[in-house]
């Protein structure tokens, strides 16, 4: 090497210049940091640099939630490569303009949904239909150069694609008709949270959505100039309106169930709690039961709970109501129905069943 060489310790030492490199040496390490802060900075969304100044922590966690929508991004491609490549599945054929006609009866009658086709192997999106840029406050010219992951909250991004990946999806068939096409009903449905705009502070403002997906390929030309059939998700999402907002749930419809482990963790949770709390699903699966319980009703909660242990394997019993935390930090009461479930082999309790009913 004809380099430049680093003076070995011993001639630092010699010229007394130890203790100037250690000091140099923090210093262009301070300096690298700076440096990096700033290129995190310069490189954060338009709404986010639109202030006046941007903080380094907001630098920070915009950079760690792009590492792990990455990560995401790979667990997924994992995924399809080592599940799809297995499960070989023809699924229909169709170009965009067929998907248009078809995908256009529904979403015309429905103004708080759209459609969108994006590809399963770079996830861009080849069609979005003509509401989306008004629900999505945003151009269409976007959308059309996007990602779809793009458009997600970060922390829906794990759930998207675990729905999305080829061989969960359920195919689509040119014989649907718009009403049993998105009949969630007959397809798994999941929910994520779409941006939406910015609110009054300039932030990116994301909204709950219900996504039904489909599998499906969509016929074009490829960079070769040849016709290609690449495979790609047909999924429709339906904004969710809060269940007290016009229209309005009506009070006997108020109905969701959630499960629970012995441990107070909430285990399943019913997407019918979705308009009525507020929370998604993934939001609560996993949590503590007792943090969304109001402070004054977690002794009686407990002592609910001691009563399902205690008497598991009877019939549901009711008890007296309870205070349950929604999204936007107000608390609705309850009446419900409690039961458990016993594993046959352990003879001990899997879960307890809540069915819960709105009463405020």
């Amino acid at each position: 090497c004809l380099g430049p060489t680093e003076p070995g310790p011993g001639l630092l030492e010699q010229v007394g210049l130890g203790t100037w490199d250690s000091h140099t040496s923090q210093t262009n390490w301070t300096l690298e940091v700076m440096i990096t802060v700033a290129e995190m900075k310069k490189r954060l969304p338009s709404d986010k640099r639109s202030r006046s100044k941007v903080s380094t922590v907001e630098a920070l966690n915009y950079a760690l939630n792009c590492v792990k929508q990455v990560q995401a991004n790979s667990e997924y491609y994992k995924l399809l490569m080592r599940n799809g490549q297995d499960e070989k599945r023809d699924a229909t054929v169709c170009t965009l303009e067929e998907l248009e006609r078809v995908t256009s009866e529904h979403t015309l009658k429905n103004t708080d949904s759209f459609v969108v086709v994006f590809s399963l192997s770079s996830g861009r999106i080849l069609y979005v239909s003509e509401q989306a840029p008004s629900i999505l406050c945003c151009k269409r010219k976007f959308l059309e150069s996007a990602k779809f992951v793009e458009l997600l909250f970060h922390q829906d991004v794990n759930v998207f694609y675990s729905h999305t990946a080829q061989p969960h999806l359920p195919l689509w068939s040119n014989s649907h008709t718009a009403g049993v096409l998105f009949d969630c009903a007959q397809v798994k449905s999941f929910f994520c949270r779409i941006r939406g705009g910015k609110d009054r502070e300039g932030e990116m403002r994301y909204n709950p959505f219900r996504i039904t997906p489909y599998l499906l390929k969509v016929q074009g030309t490829g960079s070769s100039g040849e016709e290609e059939e690449e495979p790609c998700c047909l999924a429709l999402a339906e904004r969710i309106i809060s269940g007290y907002e016009a229209p309005r749930i009506p009070m006997d419809k108020r109905i969701f169930t959630t499960t629970h482990s012995p441990g107070c963790v909430f285990l399943e949770v019913d997407d019918r709690a979705v308009p009525l709390l507020g929370y998604l699903p993934q939001d609560l699966i996993g949590t503590s039961l007792l943090t969304c319980i109001h402070p004054e009703d977690r002794p009686l909660m407990l002592s609910i709970h001691r009563k399902v242990l205690k008497y598991a394997g009877q019939p549901p019993f009711e008890h007296s109501p309870v205070r349950m935390r929604c999204q936007n930090g107000d608390y609705i009461t309850l009446d419900t129905s409690w039961s458990s479930f016993i594993n046959p082999w352990s003879r001990k309790v899997a879960f307890i069943i809540g069915r819960h009913k709105v009463r405020t």
